[in-house]
């Protein structure tokens, strides 16, 4: 049987993949002039490998979703480190000791770190939104002095909205660290790829089974009539794995969902280094939201420092910008879930990914819905020697 998969990022590539090893015929379509989605990278004129859509770093507590990248290419091990600028000074994020020292007199930071140690005894971690319902007036001084400079400000350039109106899930991202540890994240497995996120799609993609056609509008050759699809103004019934997002295919009929986009403004300067960390936020800057170094992301040498400056906007569709980030507010999930109940009447429509999902995923997160998907709708699972048929 054949398949038609819309997007070649992570989740429709690795759906292509499983299916090609069971032996399926495979037509991949994507719009865009290169594979790999929002991971897609390059070398830039300087020499330097930069990630067009902004920055990724593959991480995981999950052993098989590991396992599942290193068949595709080789990987390195690296450890994110992240920060923030205001006040004219840096700190680390997620916040830490350090953050309580940079910005409090010695006295009232040890007396702040004694009390968080003994308030959230046990724990490494805690959401913004916990620390500001502490009892404790310290310590709920300290997480709206972070509210207010960070995430506030933060927030509303990165989404649109207010911070009040967001769903707690995007606050709760970031957490505060109870501790001197830095790093992004806490996960076992934490890489970049050796050669380059392109390679690793390349490999991927590589199989006789699967046809990949770049440069096309899905949504000329797609359309919706009542329950069924139809490819280039014929009826089909072969499956359609969409990861597009789910109103355009509808005509947004309902409405339009909100997204978030990006403009990156490109530099390179003579430099050794631009900034602390490969990702700082500059929560009180005016337009932009964060910085992202690649001459760090991964290590790399080479005479001076190339680096992309982030601008969010809305997105608008028909326009030449992505959609990069569901807006999730109590509003636009009721609005999903109505697109979503269009699209479960389809029978030979399956969608999955970070728009058609409507949710924010990280790339492990995308990697297991995709694994998800082949278990669930075409009982083909995943080890680490082989795709297997589950029955």
């Amino acid at each position: 049987m054949k398949y038609l998969i819309v997007g070649c990022g992570l989740t429709g590539s690795v759906i292509a993949r499983m299916l090609a090893d069971r032996g399926h015929e495979v037509q991949v379509w994507d719009r865009r002039d290169h594979i790999g989605g929002n991971m897609y990278d390059y070398l830039d004129a300087h020499g330097f490998l930069v990630q067009k859509y902004g920055p990724h770093a593959f991480h995981t507590k999950q052993k098989p979703l590991y396992d599942f990248i290193c068949r595709y290419e080789n990987w390195q091990d690296y450890k994110l480190t992240c920060g923030a600028v205001w006040e004219n000074s840096y700190t680390p994020t997620p916040f830490n000791f350090t953050t309580i020292d940079t910005f409090y007199p010695k006295e009232k930071a040890d007396e702040l770190k004694k009390k968080l140690a003994f308030a959230f005894e046990g724990r490494s971690t805690a959401t913004v939104v916990e620390v500001l319902q502490h009892p404790d007036p310290d310590i709920q001084r300290y997480a709206q002095f972070l509210f207010d400079n960070d995430y506030a400000p933060y927030t509303a350039k990165q989404w649109g909205v207010s911070p009040s109106e967001i769903d707690s899930s995007v606050l709760k991202r970031v957490p505060l660290r109870f501790s001197y540890d830095e790093g992004y994240f806490d996960d076992e497995y934490q890489v970049m790829p050796q050669h380059s996120f392109t390679r690793f799609f390349e490999n991927l993609l590589n199989h006789p089974n699967i046809q990949i056609e770049l440069g096309v509008e899905a949504l000329k050759r797609l359309s919706v009539a009542g329950q069924n699809l139809r490819i280039d103004g014929e009826a089909t019934t072969i499956p359609v794995i969409f990861t597009g997002a789910l109103d355009e295919l509808f005509g947004c009929v309902y409405g339009k969902l909100p997204y978030r986009s990006l403009r990156f403004e490109w530099k390179y300067e003579e430099i050794d280094s631009l900034q602390n960390a490969p990702i700082v936020a500059y929560p009180q800057e005016a337009n932009y939201t964060r910085i992202t170094e690649f001459k760090k992301l991964p290590v790399q040498q080479g005479k001076g420092t190339s680096y992309a400056v982030e601008y969010p906007m809305p997105y608008e569709e028909g326009k030449k910008m992505e959609p990069y980030y569901p807006v999730l507010t109590e509003e636009s999930q009721k609005q999903y879930a109505q697109y979503q109940a269009l699209a479960d009447q389809i029978p030979n429509l399956i969608y999955c990914g970070r728009l058609a999902d409507f949710k924010y995923y990280n790339m492990d997160q995308a990697l297991e819905r995709a694994l998800g998907i082949c278990r669930e709708k075409f009982g083909v699972i995943y080890d680490a020697n082989t795709c297997t048929d589950e029955t």
